[in-house]
């Protein structure tokens, strides 16, 4: 017998015949024996819907509020799948964030969880229950209702299943796995039968949308065997777990890609120290994140500083960076925000020479010009223009073999 603990987005249970599905397949599962907890996001729809219906009555939403009413959308489904459930004969109880007391430090829209009470799952498990638990929420000290933020009901999953020590957490999704880029660009692109925590992170970060990052982060921190799997197609999915001495390891795992990018730069800076902490610290404290960074020295004493943000920030950042640069003296700001970053990901190029030279030569080839890089132990990024972003990611994962089964 194994616990497991299952999370459901909403497209899973977006309406009354897939949250019946839902539960015809946790029913099967308990019936093999298996102990299960299952965590529910809202019905697809259902957050757009209130958020809506928020601003209709007060334009200027008060944080705390605006919790209180977003978690409505996962207590309605907890409530719906538990009474699926028990009218298939299979015993479910259902617990909000508040009840099973995941308790959340009190950063309102954006909490991060900070610990769980799970003597009231561990119960009902014992009895034979199936436990549904309302995903995306938690409650802070004072009893405040908190929401975790984008793909909060994925950090909700694993760390229930890292308070339960659960023999595996399962992400079922609209996808039936991890693949080693995006089938809507490259047909050919293979599911991975497994993946490490490392890879996942990089791939998460680096614009894949199949997995919320602070959900990885969470599972290697805690070493909670992840699967992502299809609500709709039967499948073993992927597994995503530790790195293993493996030298059959591919060197590439998989590329991904990020078209929400803008690049920034300012010319004819002095070349002395603090000038790079002057411009970043006037960038972040407008709260805009700074990605890849690149320098150069000149020969005049002056130096050229470029860095990347998300293609949303633009306007704010380079409003900032002229008012900078003006301060500064510098010569020249310019930007550009029609780039694209790709990156290629694998642990395998730690034992793996020439895969930066193999990159470049390949885009080389097809007459992409690199304008930034930025690389780590197991994985290499570089900006090139968005209209060569499908061009790229293709001709990277033919050059990779990435198509072929390992």
């Amino acid at each position: 017998m194994a616990l497991i603990v299952q999370k459901y987005g909403g497209t899973s249970v977006g309406s009354p015949e897939r949250i019946n599905a839902v539960a015809e397949k946790v029913a099967r599962m308990r019936q093999n024996g298996d102990d299960l907890v299952v965590v529910v996001s809202a019905m697809s729809g259902e957050t757009d819907r209130l958020l809506k219906l928020a601003k209709s009555i007060n334009t200027d939403l008060p944080p705390r509020e605006l919790d209180v009413l977003l978690a409505t959308g996962e207590q309605a489904t907890i409530a719906l799948l538990a009474m699926a459930l028990e009218k298939i004969g299979c015993p479910a109880r259902s617990y909000t964030g508040h009840q099973v007391h995941i308790r959340t430090d009190n950063v309102y829209g954006k909490a991060r969880i900070l610990d769980i009470d799970e003597s009231r799952v561990r119960e009902d498990l014992k009895k034979g229950r199936v436990v549904v638990v309302a995903g995306f929420q938690g409650v802070d000290e004072e009893g405040n209702i908190t929401t975790l933020g984008r793909g909060g009901s994925d950090t909700t999953g694993v760390a229930m299943a890292a308070a339960l020590k659960a023999d595996e957490c399962q992400i079922y999704t609209d996808v039936d796995g991890v693949y080693t880029t995006d089938p809507r660009i490259v047909p050919e692109a293979r599911r991975l039968d497994r993946i490490t925590f490392e890879e996942m992170l990089e791939l998460a970060s680096l614009g894949s949308k199949v997995l919320q990052i602070r959900s990885v982060e969470f599972a290697g921190k805690y070493k909670v065997p992840l699967r992502v799997l299809s609500s709709f197609v039967e499948g073993p999915g992927t597994l995503i777990t530790y790195e293993e001495n493996n030298m059959e390891a591919p060197a590439i795992s998989g590329i991904a890609f990020n078209r929400d990018e803008a690049k920034l730069t300012v010319r004819g800076v002095p070349d002395k120290p603090g000038i790079a902490a002057r411009i970043l610290n006037e960038i972040g404290k407008a709260n805009i994140n700074v990605d890849m960074i690149v320098q150069n020295v000149g020969a005049d004493g002056t130096t050229d500083f470029t860095f990347t943000v998300h293609r949303g920030d633009y306007k704010q950042a380079m409003e900032i960076l002229k008012r900078v640069a003006q301060e500064l003296k510098a010569r020249e700001v310019s930007g550009d925000d029609k780039i694209v970053k790709i990156s290629v990901v694998g642990v395998g190029m730690r034992s793996h020479a020439g895969i930066a030279s193999q990159m470049f030569k390949t885009l080389a080839d097809e007459g992409i010009n690199i304008q930034m890089i930025s690389t780590s132990e197991i994985k290499i990024s570089v900006v090139v223009d968005e209209k060569y972003l499908e061009l790229g990611v293709r001709a990277l994962h033919g050059t990779f073999g990435l198509e072929k089964s390992i």
